[in-house]
């Protein structure tokens, strides 16, 4: 059993998703409940950081695929941060990086959505 789990907080109008341990398809269900509670509450600026995620799957690529467009759409949009290699890899090999904004610090990730409101 794949151990996984998110921690949340919020800096201003952003709202900042820290994955921990694996993203695979038995944990991809819990961070797909988290940005659907988030844009049920009309939060659309999400930072996902990755420093403490050790494993991403298909799965777990599949939930930012299934809600950027909405999220954009709605005027917000998700920024990943702190990637490890071996996840960056993961986002790489699929050419992540020209669809989403991947920076290196999250505080990188929160200013752009602060210096742009």
């Amino acid at each position: 059993m794949s151990t996984f789990s998110i921690s949340k907080k919020q800096q201003e109008s952003v709202h900042i998703l820290q994955l921990h341990g694996e993203l695979d398809a038995h944990t991809a269900p819990d961070l797909e409940q988290e940005i659907l509670k988030l844009m049920d509450s009309k939060c659309y600026n999400i930072v996902v950081n990755f420093s403490t995620l050790d494993y991403i799957s298909s799965a777990g690529l599949g939930v930012f695929m299934a809600y950027i467009e909405e999220l954009r759409d709605l005027g917000g949009d998700i920024k990943l941060t702190d990637m490890k290699p071996s996840v960056y890899n993961v986002f790489d090999l699929l050419g992540f990086p020209t669809l989403y904004d991947i920076v290196d610090a999250e505080q990188q990730a929160v200013a752009k959505f602060i210096n742009t409101e």
